[in-house]
């Protein structure tokens, strides 16, 4: 059964495109996967979510070293996810597109009615034909 898009989420234009080609498949999968494999990207993505940070902040914020903080904000600004400004001798990194948190909110949301999927059947009581 297919679930009804939800409110708020404009997917008009996708709805009109063709099957994606593996070279673009391939492209998002480089670009964006990849980027989003380390669950501490998602974390710093969320944090910049509420606002822009410099690295020590969101270290201090996460609780994760500084210079692993560093790492994986190079690799989310190499896949264009994360952007980075100078401030005075600071530099402040922001998302670059906001969408990339409806999508992880999208996928979250599958991801609960997933598990709320399993669970009800993990409940049910078993029915045998007799």
């Amino acid at each position: 059964m297919l679930r009804q898009k939800p409110e708020g989420l404009d997917w008009q234009s996708s709805s009109h495109m063709a099957v994606p080609r593996l070279e673009e498949i391939n492209l998002l999968h480089a670009s964006f996967c990849r980027a989003l494999s380390e669950p501490k990207r998602i974390l710093i993505l969320y944090a910049l979510k509420e606002k822009p940070r410099h690295v020590s902040a969101l270290a201090e914020y996460l609780n994760i070293p500084q210079p692993t903080v560093s790492r994986h904000l190079r690799i989310l600004r190499n896949q264009s996810l994360v952007r980075s400004e100078r401030e005075g001798s600071a530099v402040i990194y922001y998302l670059a597109d906001y969408r990339i948190i409806e999508v992880l909110e999208v996928m979250r949301q599958i991801l609960c009615d997933s598990l709320t999927h399993r669970t009800d059947l993990l409940q049910s009581p078993l029915t045998l034909e007799t």
